[in-house]
């Protein structure tokens, strides 16, 4: 059974799981590995050697403090690399946006290795190409699906998003198609989807979709949540101030423990 993963979390997932789970006999690769940001070198190995796959959620792992983001590190031992989002909830849910960040991140960790030697890099090992490749290919890879989308060839399903510059304000022209992909484009450069075949979304609209109720929805249920909150917790929590100490309980250790140490330091309580 194909299994996803969260790996190489700060806190919480890191290289006892991936031992114990290598030891056991349960990695393959059917295994994707969420993250991957603050493993060993020997848990990249194992990884590699038992033919699994990462997912890499950039904008998440920069913000969130999974570790930094893997590419980098997953590049050198050969493990191949899918993106994500992590959740759509905290962050763009863009697949332009994850191909930016996941570049971005990977190139400025190459810079500063070069940096901490003295040396200055020239030759970034990360491209556009590849990247987009991450992108498409890479997922399918990921997903043991590559025999069937990923890639436009005869006998896969016609999962195709058609991208068209002619209002574009950045996009001509168009002199590095994969580099305009990850540097330039956005969601509204998305002209038409299939999905299987099926147009899902055309002329820039989304088809048989009915978004204003979509909407409505989604604006009922965060008043829901804004009222049983009250409007002094809904204003805390959409802009928290900064504690006097940025190091309170983390985040990722899923128990009840709380530290009264921590949360006394900022002059509240235990957290409900």
């Amino acid at each position: 059974m194909p299994v996803t993963t969260h790996a190489g979390v700060w806190g919480a997932t890191n290289d006892d799981g991936i031992r114990l789970m290598h030891s056991h006999g349960f990695m393959n690769e059917k295994n994707v590995y969420v993250h991957a940001a603050t493993l060993s070198e020997d848990s990249y190995q194992r990884i590699a050697a038992t033919g699994g796959a990462a997912s890499v959620s950039a904008e998440s792992e920069s913000s969130c403090g999974q570790g930094y983001p893997s590419s980098w590190a997953l590049r050198r031992h050969g493990i191949p690399v899918s993106l994500s989002v992590d959740t759509s909830v905290w962050w763009s849910a863009d697949a332009f946006a994850a191909m930016r960040a996941t570049l971005s991140s990977d190139r400025a960790r190459e810079h500063f290795e070069h940096h901490a030697t003295g040396d200055t890099c020239t030759n970034l090992g990360l491209r556009a190409d590849e990247v987009v490749q991450w992108a498409t290919r890479g997922g399918a890879q990921a997903l043991g699906m590559e025999d069937l989308i990923g890639s436009v060839e005869a006998g896969k399903k016609a999962d195709l998003v058609l991208i068209k510059n002619d209002s574009s304000p950045a996009m001509f022209p168009i002199l590095n198609p994969h580099g305009h992909v990850v540097f330039q484009a956005q969601r509204g450069d998305v002209h038409t989807v299939l999905v299987d075949g099926r147009i899902v979304k055309h002329d820039h609209q989304l088809v048989d979709v009915d978004l204003d109720r979509v909407r409505s929805t989604v604006e009922a249920t965060v008043e829901h949540i804004r009222a049983e909150l009250g409007e002094a917790e809904w204003e805390a929590g959409m802009c928290p101030e900064i504690p006097e100490t940025k190091i309170l309980d983390n985040p990722y250790t899923y128990t009840e423990y709380r530290s009264e140490t921590t949360h006394t330091a900022q002059g509240g309580g235990r957290p409900h």
